[in-house]
């Protein structure tokens, strides 16, 4: 008898790992980013769903690679969230998978009007050409805002007997948003015109730029993907735009170590700041960038104590 329970309890356990639901029945949603993982939580906590997030605290999503853990997590989801636009490379040929599998994947960058690279105008033919569009629409609170609402509908979708709960929690998560931007409208005002001029570890902060009225002057590596490698030209041309606008300050991400900005600091012959952003994760619990909102304002904050006169 004793065989047979055992036998009984681990059928029990594979069966549940199996489905979209965790042991206890409630709902899964699997988030690929800590960012996308924080909102979704924010948006559902409190309304009986579980979210997992993929990838560690730390992580730069341009180098995620899944293990096959991970990949049966997706797979067994009810519904993913993802960011898209070629954003978390390493997860494609996953994601597909279970999209073949019938799980539904949000990828939420695709629906959030997104941004060609180096440019300030929306792509206006509506085609989402993944290696040519801006990933990073987190970085714009207000185009997050939106994000929220299509997190959202797609949970309510899932889960329609959860609408109510679901509809108030999102709705208030996404006011909490918009006062966070405006918290950093009013953190950024410190930041004088002529001073807001950014130079970047790679091409990531083009939606902040747009949204908080700052130029990007250039990037250590310049692509939209820090996979990327930049040559000696690259280097030197950065430098030599850098001495020419009086640049003093690199922005480089906590995801990435820094010893390239450094090179570049060293080379421009006067005192040049090296200044840590969160971008493409979450802060270790306890730092002041340890949820979304907060990694918003520890920029935001970081941004004007490194650009202030």
């Amino acid at each position: 008898m004793r065989r047979i329970a055992l036998i009984s309890s681990i059928l029990t356990l594979i069966a549940a790992a199996c489905s979209g639901t965790t042991g206890d029945g409630a709902p899964r949603i699997v988030a690929t980013t800590t960012i996308l993982g924080d909102i979704t939580t924010n948006i559902v906590e409190g309304c009986g769903p579980q979210v997992t997030t993929l990838m560690p605290i730390g992580q730069d999503p341009h180098a995620f690679q899944p293990s096959a853990n991970q990949a049966a997590t997706l797979q067994s989801a009810d519904l993913v969230i993802a960011n898209g636009l070629d954003l978390e490379q390493g997860l494609d040929d996953v994601l597909a998978g279970a999209e073949r599998e019938g799980v539904p994947v949000l990828r939420v960058a695709e629906q959030l009007d997104p941004v060609p690279f180096g440019r300030h105008a929306s792509a206006t033919d509506g085609a989402v050409t993944p290696g040519t569009l801006d990933p990073h629409v987190w970085l714009d609170p207000v185009r997050m805002a939106d994000g929220v609402d299509l997190i959202t509908t797609a949970a309510i979708d899932r889960m329609p007997d959860l609408e109510a709960c679901l509809t108030d929690r999102g709705g208030a998560y996404r006011d909490a948003l918009v006062a966070t931007h405006h918290r950093i409208e009013d953190i950024l005002s410190a930041v004088p015109d002529e001073r807001r001029v950014l130079v970047t570890n790679h091409d990531s902060l083009g939606y902040f730029a747009d949204r908080y009225g700052f130029t990007i002057l250039g990037a250590v590596v310049p692509s939209g993907s820090t996979l990327a490698e930049p040559s000696p030209a690259d280097l030197r041309e950065l430098v030599d735009a850098m001495r020419d606008a009086g640049v003093d300050v690199i922005f480089a991400e906590t995801t990435e170590p820094a010893r390239l900005a450094e090179a570049v600091a060293a080379e421009l012959g006067y005192p040049v700041d090296v200044v840590e952003l969160y971008t493409g994760s979450l802060g270790a619990p306890g730092s002041e960038a340890d949820t979304y909102l907060g990694l918003l304002e520890t920029d935001a904050r970081r941004i004007a104590d490194a650009l202030a006169p």
